[in-house]
Formats: C-alpha cells, structure tokens, sequence
C-alpha cells in the first residue's frame, strides 16, 4: 500500500464527496459528519473524532478554509494552513473523508453528505447544529461530545505567545 496515495485519496471534491456518499447509502452505510478548523490538533478534537468514528460506518469529516478560519477566529489564524490540515485530518486511519468548505457554516456539504449523524463537540447545544434538523427529519441523530477542560487551540497559541 503506498500511504501518500491512501490518504489523498480520502481528501475529497464536493463533487466526489456526493459520488462516493450517494455510493455509502446505497450499501447502507451509518454516515457521520462533524466540521471544524482543526487548527492545531489537540486531545480535545481527537476525543470529538475518535466519538464520531464511534457512531457509525463513515466518517466524513467538513474542514474550513483558510479564508473561513480568518473569518471565524481572525487575521492571525489558522496558525496551520488549509493543505496541511487537510492531510493531517486524511492521514487519521479513523477518517474516511475531508472536504473543505468556504462558507459560513457546512450547510452544503450536510446537504450533500445527507449524514446519519451529525457531530458537535460540547460548546454546542444540539439547536446549533447546522443541518440538525434536517438530519433529525431523516430519522437521523445529533451527537454532542463533552468538551475536554484544558485543552483549546485558542488558549494554546496564548500560551505559546507568552514563553
């Protein structure tokens, strides 16, 4: 098996992402979606993901875009850039998929995707889950993960910046 072939296979196109997931449904496939920056990866995220991958058959994992992350958390972030994440998130053997998106939340790619489950971690209430709703209608659930004190991307560039 070559390595670098296998994980840039799982970094995926909106176009590929409906492809192989229409592909999953029809095997019948537990879908699970959870999103986010994963600027620098921490505990807390691998607990997020690790959960996730818990949940069902697939995991598909919504990453933002450089642009989006600057949005969200402002102009000196992601400390890591969009390439980079988006290998680091393919290269863990419990995701099965990555794909980006600019907007402002993944409401797309969970249109797309149409997931079983959809994951948040603990700052989050099941009510703020973009695409919640419509996954419950779907007879699908919403999953949220209890956040791991101590461990934020935010209070870690903080303390890098202090030494």
């Amino acid at each position: 098996m070559n390595p670098k072939r296998s994980i840039q296979e799982k970094i995926l196109s909106r176009e590929a992402l409906e492809k192989i997931s229409r592909i999953w449904h029809a095997e019948g496939k537990k879908i699970v979606f959870t999103n986010g920056c994963f600027d620098i990866l921490h505990q807390g995220h691998l607990q997020v993901l690790t959960a996730s991958a818990g949940f069902g058959d697939v995991l598909v994992v919504g990453l933002n875009t450089d642009a989006s992350v600057k949005r969200l958390k402002g102009p000196e972030r992601p400390v890591n850039d969009e390439d980079f994440r988006l290998w680091m998130m393919a290269s863990l053997e419990l995701v099965d998929a990555v794909s980006v998106f600019d907007e402002p939340t993944p409401k797309e790619l969970v249109a797309i995707l149409q997931p079983d489950v959809i994951v948040k971690g603990g700052d989050y209430t099941p009510d703020q889950v973009v695409g919640a709703s419509e996954v419950l209608a779907r007879g699908g659930e919403v999953k949220i993960i209890p956040i791991v004190q101590g461990y934020s991307t935010t209070s870690f560039i903080e303390t890098i910046r202090k030494l």
